[in-house]
């Protein structure tokens, strides 16, 4: 006998073997907090003019050549989530601008190589993947985006479409593995996807195959940019190895932050020690780091408070990037207290 759990998707057992024969029983999903749930740096606060380089959620980042053009922010406007998802990443035009050829304006989440090795991209055995997310829009029209290797010297535009202006749709992409180029299989940049909010045509190309081109979008996609006020949602994004789009895979919140705590993490440090005047103190211990961070990160310190005979704090990464040790200056003998807040990025 043989039953199965949500029909063509779920789980079939078999008593003569006792296993589960049907579905992936493992991860699907490459994509890392593809529901937008975790957002360290901002907690849900807006990045108003958006710079490049912004993170509006974690391992989401916005590209531009042209500053102030976007607000970002999870959960912009209060829009009432696709069922099932409790959150987003919002995208908001603030003025009605004309992208000039070279223009640049993307959202991407590059993927690290040792998530997609198995691909096998770059080879004659390249793996067919399909990308899914849900999207909502003020806009309607064909929208693009596009596959890229980390030198952005291979890519795969595509296209979808958005029917119905603030509604939520979702959207199905499958792509043919690419058989050419290089692409990272180790703690580098292995795929970058990108959603294009308005890119010049310079970065836009032909839909549905593999180029040796910097394509970011698909020629002749709706600008966001090009409307003030315009909006553009976006959650669920998964992406997996074949033709069929399954649900989305949740995780966890605590398995999603310890994802995306690899690529960047923050804390609160507070230390009393003591020391002969004009020594270096060190800390207690070395500060650990949540998990171990995909390479040697870029630390940052603010709110900085000393007290007690203390100042020049400094902090530097140990051998590996699993912690970092603060010392400071003790101006006298006795007690000495830095407290401060800390940031460690190892962004791809």
């Amino acid at each position: 006998m043989s039953f199965a759990v949500n029909g063509t998707t779920g789980i079939t057992f078999n008593d003569n073997t006792n296993m589960a024969t049907a579905a992936s029983l493992g991860p699907r999903n490459r994509i890392i907090s593809g529901n937008m749930a975790i957002d360290q740096r901002n907690v849900g606060a807006a990045i108003n003019s958006a710079a490049t380089g912004s993170f509006p959620v974690d391992r989401f980042v916005y590209y531009t050549s042209q500053t102030g053009k976007f607000n970002l922010q999870q959960n912009a406007g209060s829009v009432t989530s696709p069922a099932g998802f409790t959150n987003y990443l919002g995208c908001t035009s603030t003025s009605s601008y004309s992208s000039l050829s070279s223009d640049v304006f993307v959202l991407d989440q590059k993927i690290e190589g040792y998530n997609v090795a198995d691909l096998n991209w770059g080879t004659a055995n390249a793996k067919t993947v399909t990308l899914s997310f849900w999207v909502y829009s003020s806009l309607t029209g064909t929208f693009g985006g596009s596959f890229q290797n980390s030198v952005q010297n291979r890519a795969y535009s595509f296209s979808y479409t958005i029917s119905s202006a603030n509604t939520w749709t979702y959207i199905i992409i499958t792509i043919a593995g690419d058989t050419s180029g290089t692409w990272i299989t180790n703690n580098g940049v292995g795929i970058i996807i990108n959603w294009d909010l308005g890119c010049g045509s310079t970065y836009r190309g032909a839909t549905g195959f593999w180029s040796g081109s910097n394509y970011l979008g698909a020629t002749g996609a709706v600008s966001v940019v090009g409307i003030s006020g315009a909006t553009f949602y976006i959650t669920g994004v998964q992406l997996e190895i074949g033709s069929v789009a399954t649900p989305y895979q949740f995780n966890t919140y605590s398995d999603q932050l310890a994802q995306c705590e690899r690529y960047y993490s923050a804390g609160f440090v507070d230390y009393l020690t003591t020391y002969g005047a004009g020594s270096n103190a060190p800390a207690v211990g070395p500060i650990c780091f949540p998990v171990t961070m995909r390479t040697t990160p870029t630390l940052t310190s603010s709110n900085v408070t000393y007290r007690n005979n203390s100042s020049g704090l400094s902090l530097t990464v140990g051998s590996n990037p699993t912690s970092f040790q603060p010392t400071w200056n003790v101006i006298s003998t006795g007690y000495s207290q830095v407290s401060f807040n800390w940031s460690a990025s190892a962004e791809l």
